[in-house]
Protein backbone atom coordinates (compact mmCIF):
# COMPACT_ATOMS: atom_id res chain seq x y z
CA UNK A 1 0.00 0.00 0.00
CA UNK A 2 1.47 3.32 -1.12
CA UNK A 3 4.13 2.41 -3.11
CA UNK A 4 4.76 1.97 -6.59
CA UNK A 5 3.76 -0.76 -8.72
CA UNK A 6 5.56 -1.09 -12.37
CA UNK A 7 4.06 -3.85 -14.84
CA UNK A 8 6.22 -4.91 -18.21
CA UNK A 9 5.41 -5.96 -21.18
CA UNK A 10 7.59 -7.33 -24.16
CA UNK A 11 8.08 -4.69 -26.87
CA UNK A 12 7.92 -6.86 -30.11
CA UNK A 13 9.54 -5.83 -33.62
CA UNK A 14 7.15 -4.06 -36.05
CA UNK A 15 4.28 -3.52 -32.79
CA UNK A 16 1.06 -2.75 -34.32
CA UNK A 17 -0.95 -2.45 -31.02
CA UNK A 18 -0.67 -2.73 -27.65
CA UNK A 19 -3.42 -2.57 -24.69
CA UNK A 20 -3.30 -3.03 -21.21
CA UNK A 21 -6.43 -4.68 -19.96
CA UNK A 22 -7.13 -4.17 -15.67
CA UNK A 23 -9.54 -5.72 -13.83
CA UNK A 24 -9.42 -4.36 -10.32
CA UNK A 25 -11.33 -6.13 -7.61
CA UNK A 26 -13.07 -2.65 -6.89
CA UNK A 27 -14.69 -0.33 -9.75
CA UNK A 28 -14.77 -1.22 -12.86
CA UNK A 29 -12.44 -2.43 -15.78
CA UNK A 30 -9.92 0.32 -17.45
CA UNK A 31 -7.65 -0.41 -20.78
CA UNK A 32 -4.88 1.62 -21.89
CA UNK A 33 -4.01 1.47 -25.33
CA UNK A 34 -1.56 2.40 -28.59
CA UNK A 35 -1.69 2.61 -32.17
CA UNK A 36 1.74 2.69 -33.82
CA UNK A 37 0.39 3.60 -37.09
CA UNK A 38 -1.23 7.06 -35.88
CA UNK A 39 1.29 7.04 -32.89
CA UNK A 40 -1.71 7.70 -30.30
CA UNK A 41 -2.59 6.79 -26.76
CA UNK A 42 -5.80 6.35 -25.08
CA UNK A 43 -7.32 5.57 -21.85
CA UNK A 44 -10.99 4.38 -20.97
CA UNK A 45 -12.19 4.38 -17.37
CA UNK A 46 -8.58 4.18 -15.84
CA UNK A 47 -7.54 6.67 -12.59
CA UNK A 48 -4.68 8.84 -12.74
CA UNK A 49 -2.64 6.82 -10.51
CA UNK A 50 -2.21 4.13 -13.63
CA UNK A 51 -0.63 5.59 -16.78
CA UNK A 52 2.59 4.72 -18.67
CA UNK A 53 6.00 4.47 -17.43
CA UNK A 54 7.20 5.74 -20.78
CA UNK A 55 6.44 6.07 -23.72
CA UNK A 56 5.01 3.42 -25.16
CA UNK A 57 6.28 3.19 -28.58
CA UNK A 58 9.46 2.49 -26.57
CA UNK A 59 8.32 0.42 -23.90
CA UNK A 60 4.55 -0.43 -23.15
CA UNK A 61 5.72 -0.73 -19.37
CA UNK A 62 2.36 0.87 -16.86
CA UNK A 63 2.87 2.22 -13.65
CA UNK A 64 0.49 2.57 -10.82
CA UNK A 65 1.11 4.59 -8.42
CA UNK A 66 0.36 5.14 -4.62
CA UNK A 67 -1.21 1.56 -5.00
CA UNK A 68 -3.89 0.91 -2.69
CA UNK A 69 -6.48 -1.81 -2.06
CA UNK A 70 -8.81 -0.84 -5.29
CA UNK A 71 -6.16 -1.72 -7.59
CA UNK A 72 -5.56 -4.77 -6.48
CA UNK A 73 -6.53 -7.51 -9.73
CA UNK A 74 -5.79 -9.11 -12.74
CA UNK A 75 -3.68 -6.86 -15.66
CA UNK A 76 -3.15 -8.28 -18.95
CA UNK A 77 -0.99 -6.61 -21.54
CA UNK A 78 -1.56 -7.69 -25.45
CA UNK A 79 0.79 -6.89 -28.36
CA UNK A 80 -0.30 -7.60 -31.82
CA UNK A 81 2.79 -7.24 -33.98
CA UNK A 82 3.84 -8.73 -37.47
CA UNK A 83 5.47 -11.61 -35.55
CA UNK A 84 2.06 -12.05 -33.93
CA UNK A 85 -0.36 -11.68 -30.51
CA UNK A 86 1.39 -11.92 -27.33
CA UNK A 87 -0.07 -11.60 -23.84
CA UNK A 88 1.38 -11.19 -20.25
CA UNK A 89 -0.81 -11.71 -17.54
CA UNK A 90 -0.27 -10.38 -13.76
CA UNK A 91 -2.70 -10.74 -10.74
CA UNK A 92 -1.39 -7.52 -8.35
CA UNK A 93 -1.81 -8.52 -4.87
CA UNK A 94 -1.68 -5.28 -2.55
CA UNK A 95 -0.01 -5.81 1.17
CA UNK A 96 -0.95 -3.56 4.27
CA UNK A 97 1.79 -3.97 7.10
CA UNK A 98 -0.49 -4.15 10.39
CA UNK A 99 -0.18 -1.52 13.27
CA UNK A 100 1.41 -3.63 15.66
CA UNK A 101 0.32 -2.56 19.44
CA UNK A 102 0.51 -4.10 22.73
CA UNK A 103 -0.59 -3.28 26.41
CA UNK A 104 -2.39 -4.73 29.48
CA UNK A 105 -6.02 -4.68 29.59
CA UNK A 106 -7.79 -3.81 32.53
CA UNK A 107 -7.34 -7.29 34.60
CA UNK A 108 -3.48 -7.01 33.70
CA UNK A 109 -3.14 -9.19 30.97
CA UNK A 110 -0.75 -8.53 28.09
CA UNK A 111 -2.93 -7.91 24.90
CA UNK A 112 -1.10 -7.46 21.24
CA UNK A 113 -2.94 -6.22 18.46
CA UNK A 114 -1.63 -6.18 14.77
CA UNK A 115 -4.52 -3.49 13.12
CA UNK A 116 -5.53 -3.65 9.50
CA UNK A 117 -3.15 -5.60 7.96
CA UNK A 118 -3.62 -7.69 4.67
CA UNK A 119 -2.81 -10.84 4.59
CA UNK A 120 -3.91 -11.03 8.43
CA UNK A 121 -0.64 -11.28 10.79
CA UNK A 122 0.41 -13.84 12.87
CA UNK A 123 0.76 -13.32 16.48
CA UNK A 124 3.10 -15.07 18.85
CA UNK A 125 4.07 -14.91 22.63
CA UNK A 126 7.47 -15.57 24.22
CA UNK A 127 6.40 -17.16 27.00
CA UNK A 128 4.01 -19.31 25.18
CA UNK A 129 0.71 -18.84 25.33
CA UNK A 130 -1.99 -21.02 24.25
CA UNK A 131 -4.18 -18.19 23.92
CA UNK A 132 -6.37 -17.95 20.56
CA UNK A 133 -6.11 -14.76 18.25
CA UNK A 134 -9.67 -12.90 17.38
CA UNK A 135 -9.49 -11.32 13.87
CA UNK A 136 -12.03 -8.97 12.97
CA UNK A 137 -12.30 -8.20 9.18
CA UNK A 138 -12.68 -5.03 7.88
CA UNK A 139 -14.48 -3.50 4.40
CA UNK A 140 -11.23 -3.17 2.59
CA UNK A 141 -10.14 -6.33 2.52
CA UNK A 142 -7.66 -5.89 6.12
CA UNK A 143 -8.02 -7.76 9.05
CA UNK A 144 -7.05 -7.09 12.69
CA UNK A 145 -5.86 -9.24 14.80
CA UNK A 146 -6.40 -9.63 18.14
CA UNK A 147 -4.74 -11.86 20.94
CA UNK A 148 -4.96 -11.90 24.70
CA UNK A 149 -1.71 -13.42 26.88
CA UNK A 150 -2.83 -16.85 28.68
CA UNK A 151 -0.03 -18.74 30.13
CA UNK A 152 1.00 -22.11 29.16
CA UNK A 153 2.24 -23.21 32.73
CA UNK A 154 2.14 -22.40 36.20
CA UNK A 155 5.60 -20.63 35.93
CA UNK A 156 4.99 -16.86 36.83
CA UNK A 157 7.21 -14.52 34.43
CA UNK A 158 6.98 -10.83 34.83
CA UNK A 159 8.07 -10.20 31.15
CA UNK A 160 5.67 -10.82 27.95
CA UNK A 161 6.96 -10.37 24.55
CA UNK A 162 4.65 -10.49 21.89
CA UNK A 163 6.17 -11.06 18.11
CA UNK A 164 3.79 -9.72 15.11
CA UNK A 165 4.70 -11.03 11.72
CA UNK A 166 3.70 -10.62 8.43
CA UNK A 167 4.86 -10.81 4.74
CA UNK A 168 5.35 -6.70 4.56
CA UNK A 169 7.65 -6.70 8.50
CA UNK A 170 7.73 -8.27 11.31
CA UNK A 171 7.62 -6.61 15.08
CA UNK A 172 8.03 -7.48 18.74
CA UNK A 173 7.94 -5.79 21.97
CA UNK A 174 8.09 -6.93 25.37
CA UNK A 175 5.49 -5.51 28.39
CA UNK A 176 5.23 -6.33 32.45
CA UNK A 177 1.57 -5.77 33.55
Amino acid sequence: VGDSSVLSCALKANTNLVTWKISPKAGGPCTLGYRADTNMTNRTNCSDSINWKFRPDLDPTIEIRQVGMAQEGNYTCEVASTEGNFHTMYHLTVLAPPRPSLYCDEQGIPVCEAAAGKPPAQISWDPESNSTAEEEVHDNGTVTVLSRFTACSTTVTNVTTCTVSHPAGNWSQSIAC
